[in-house]
């Protein structure tokens, strides 16, 4: 790795180099907290995690090949050089920094309330049809994520893709300062976070902090059609990359023809020339994805049968609006995560079904002193999108029920509504509610664990 030798390394994160003064001039070829991913040359970086301590498998670590070991304390009878540290975490960050400071490489930085994970999925699929790219792997999109995901680029790589989650203010000017993107772009402001992040308008400006760092030839993408993003006109001398459904913006769709749970196909608008692409994911939100990804491509020089074709290629990820079919069912997997933005979007793509149609909806978490009305809110919305069956599963999840419940009770809707305390009692039931060839919505926020309910209908 380049300008990654132990001396640079002890330097970057202000530790102090134990037994490698004969390897202190040697640059290491990876960085990693687990041990298990540990190869020849690698440096281990030792952490206090929450289940286990990293330090109990440093000679674990110089038995798989490491070069030298970050850690808070002194190992007994080291087997290699050791940088000894105040603390590992912080460590990993300072020497992430000096890493990225090395490299003469594009960063794309994502960011948004939804949605982040799969615009990064389309994002490095248009990249990838013309450079070597390095996305993010996983949910690594936070303070000690986002610094592994820089220390896995390697000389090969051209462009790296980062997504950059955050749960309050300050997070993502640390991020920001850690990857310094090149191109920043913004999915949308919603309402998660807001228990620490208090509005929307607290949302859009801890979003904005990952401009805090960006180059200063660096470029801005924002969806157009987001009222908070709107709002941003300026960054760095320089106006934003609108793209949106809207024809006001720089880059949009027109000529959208939907094709139900199997994607779209559209026509896709910018500087004032045209192609055509097949979005393969569901759901007007992947075109909005599609659109990001072109302006991204644009600005990196992608022609636009290139850009078409990074889109048509682009694969589902588990957890995210991922269509499986077996012989009784079409599922929906889309149990990563949830926000009341992300509920509703989610519904809308389950309405695209020529079935009857179940939403299995769970908990959504960090939404603040609103939670109840916000999950009252998606309860009234399934129902007033009659859909056949909806199935609340949680505590907060109550609160769903009895939105819906209202609705129902005001109108003529046939819903059959249930509410479940908890996730076994839900996937015990499911053999008496269900119908073959229903099409079924997974989804809550991650905490929940809806991963297993998708196990028990596949």
């Amino acid at each position: 790795m380049k300008n990654m030798t132990l001396t640079q390394i002890a330097n970057a994160c202000e530790g102090t180099l134990y037994l490698g003064e004969h390897l202190s001039e040697k640059e290491i070829t990876g960085a990693v907290i687990d041990s298990r991913l540990i190869k020849e040359g690698y440096l281990f970086i030792a952490a206090a995690g929450e289940r286990v301590d990293g330090h109990d498998f440093i000679s674990s670590a110089f038995e798989k090949g490491a070069l030298a070991v970050v850690c808070e304390q002194s190992p007994k009878a080291p087997a290699g050089p050791y940088i000894l540290v105040d603390n590992s975490f912080t460590a990993l960050k300072e020497i992430a920094k000096w890493y990225r400071m090395q490299l003469d490489i594009k960063v794309v930085g994502i960011t948004g309330s939804v949605g982040k994970t799969s615009t990064k999925e389309f994002i490095s699929s248009v990249l990838e049809q013309k450079y070597q790219v390095l996305k993010t792997v996983g949910n690594f999109n936070n303070e000690i994520g986002l610094p592994l995901t820089i220390l896995g680029i390697k000389d090969e790589h051209q462009i790296a893709v980062l997504e950059m989650g955050i749960s309050d203010f300050g997070e993502m000017h640390r991020l920001s300062e850690i990857a310094k993107p090149d191109i920043c772009v913004i999915t949308n402001i919603g309402q998660c976070h807001l228990e620490n992040l208090g509005s929307r308008d607290g949302i859009l400006k801890a979003k904005t902090e990952i401009f805090d760092f960006m180059s200063e030839s660096g470029s801005v993408c924002v969806n157009g059609d987001d009222d908070k993003l709107i709002t941003i006109n300026d960054v760095k001398g320089r106006k934003p990359l609108r793209f949106g459904l809207g024809l006001e913006n720089d880059i949009y769709a027109s000529n959208i023809v939907t094709h139900g749970l199997f994607g779209s196909t559209c026509k896709i608008h910018v500087n004032q020339k045209e192609f055509e692409t097949q979005v393969p994911q569901p759901g007007e939100h992947m075109v909005l994805n599609a659109l990001a990804a072109t302006a991204v491509g644009t600005l990196l020089d992608l022609n636009y049968t290139e850009i078409a074709a990074g889109i048509s290629s682009v694969k589902a990820l588990g957890g995210r609006s991922n269509v499986l079919r077996n012989e009784n069912y079409t599922i929906i997997d889309d149990c990563y995560n949830a926000n009341p933005v992300s509920m509703r979007a989610a519904i809308d793509l389950l309405l695209k079904a020529d079935t009857r149609k179940v939403a299995i909806l769970g908990d959504m978490f960090e939404l603040g002193t609103n939670e109840k009305e916000l999950h009252k809110g998606i309860g009234a919305y399934a129902t007033d999108c009659n859909i056949d069956v909806l199935l609340c599963v949680g505590g907060l999840s109550s609160n769903m029920y009895e939105g819906a419940l209202s609705v129902k009770q005001d109108s003529s809707s046939s819903l059959e509504l249930k509410h479940f305390e908890t996730r076994e009692e839900l996937i015990e039931a499911l053999p008496q509610i269900l119908k073959k060839d229903d099409t079924i919505l997974v989804k809550a926020s991650h905490g929940m664990g809806f991963e297993h309910v998708v196990k028990a209908l596949i």
